[in-house]
């Protein structure tokens, strides 16, 4: 949740489930006024209509690509469109990929962005709707970001994540401690999210994949590729991977 203390709006960003922030705004004093959804996927829409009959008049955000997907909502959004929560200035970045019309929320006077399920610690969603070229476009966009950006992704896969990230880059010493550190915060249930944009682009194979031939080739080489890979002046144009760990992964 994002709470702007001056004006008392509240933003749940993405809603799995009603429960879990009814409590915790209830824990916090604070009263819902907001729901940011990046996508339409039903982990992140489907406490919107129960969080709305909970407390009324609800500001629910997201992609106008997605607006018949997704429950309740009544302000649609695309690049460059510009939001306030507050005194907080937001810019709306296009990441889709993993869905056609997935959005980012950036917040660049505060260095945070919160991605849904567009770029993960130490990877990026399965490309479910999207093309790999949008794909791409969309991780280049968020690479683009400062590397002071605290990221905010949706979900808690940085382990197997990690484990893919090592089998094809070893010899990246920035990603093996980053992995130990990982491990040991694993260890005691504590979590790997946010992270910081400026280690992701050292460390997460999904933003570094045209960094040279060379890279490409080693991921190849460790993976079975299930489509020919596309180069010119070396940009990707497509990569589909497939690892025993996440099933498929898209890019």
């Amino acid at each position: 949740m994002i709470h702007d203390e001056k004006s008392g709006e509240t933003a749940a960003v993405d809603t799995p489930c009603a429960t879990t922030y009814q409590a915790e705004l209830q824990k916090r004093n604070w009263k819902l006024s907001h729901i940011f959804n990046t996508h339409h996927h039903w982990d992140h829409t489907g406490g919107n209509n129960d969080l709305k009959s909970i407390y009324g008049e609800l500001t629910i955000l997201g992609p106008k690509v997605e607006e018949n997907k997704i429950p309740s909502i009544n302000v649609s959004l695309a690049q460059g469109d510009e939001i306030t929560l507050g005194q907080n200035s937001i810019q709306i970045l296009d990441v889709g990929g993993h869905t056609t019309g997935h959005i980012a929320y950036y917040f660049p006077n505060q260095n945070k962005v919160f991605c849904g399920d567009a770029l993960f610690a130490l990877g990026c969603g399965k490309m479910f709707e999207g093309t790999p070229q949008q794909f791409w476009t969309s991780l280049q966009r968020l690479r683009d970001l400062p590397d002071e950006t605290t990221v905010y992704c949706a979900h808690e896969y940085t382990m197997g994540n990690a484990k893919f990230a090592k089998s094809v880059e070893p010899n990246n010493l920035e990603l093996m401690e980053r992995v130990q550190e990982i491990e040991s915060l694993r260890k005691q249930n504590l979590p790997t999210v946010p992270s910081n944009l400026g280690l992701e682009k050292r460390t997460n194979p999904f933003l570094r994949v045209d960094v040279s031939q060379k890279f490409v080739r080693m991921l190849i080489s460790k993976m079975e590729m299930m489509t020919r890979l596309l180069l010119e002046r070396y940009e990707v144009q497509r990569i589909i991977l497939e690892d025993e760990d996440f099933t498929i992964r898209y890019f």
